[in-house]
C-alpha cells in the first residue's frame, strides 16, 4: 500500500484551507450574527478576513511546491 521509496510531495494543504474558511465563512458570519453591525466590528471582521488570507496565501508560498515522486525509480539493491 505505501511504498516506502516514495518521498512526500511537502504540500500542507489543511492550514491553508482552514485560513480560507475563517476568512470567507467564518468571520463574515460572525459578523452578521454580532447585531448591531457598526464600523468597529465590520472593520475587525474585515481586518481578521484580510489577515486570513494574506496567511493562507503566503503559506500557500511555502508549501505548493509539488513534486513527481511516483515516476522516480527506487535504486537498484545490490544481492
Amino acid at each position: 500500500m505505501f511504498d516506502p521509496h516514495q518521498k512526500p510531495t511537502g504540500n500542507r494543504y489543511t492550514m491553508t484551507v482552514t485560513l480560507l474558511v475563517i476568512a470567507i465563512i467564518f468571520s463574515p458570519a460572525v459578523l452578521i450574527m454580532s447585531r448591531p453591525i457598526g464600523y468597529f466590528s465590520g472593520s475587525l471582521a474585515l481586518a481578521c478576513s484580510i489577515l486570513c488570507v494574506t496567511f493562507a496565501w503566503l503559506n500557500w508560498k511555502m508549501y505548493s511546491q509539488l513534486t513527481v515522486p511516483s515516476i522516480e525509480t527506487p535504486p537498484a539493491k545490490s544481492k
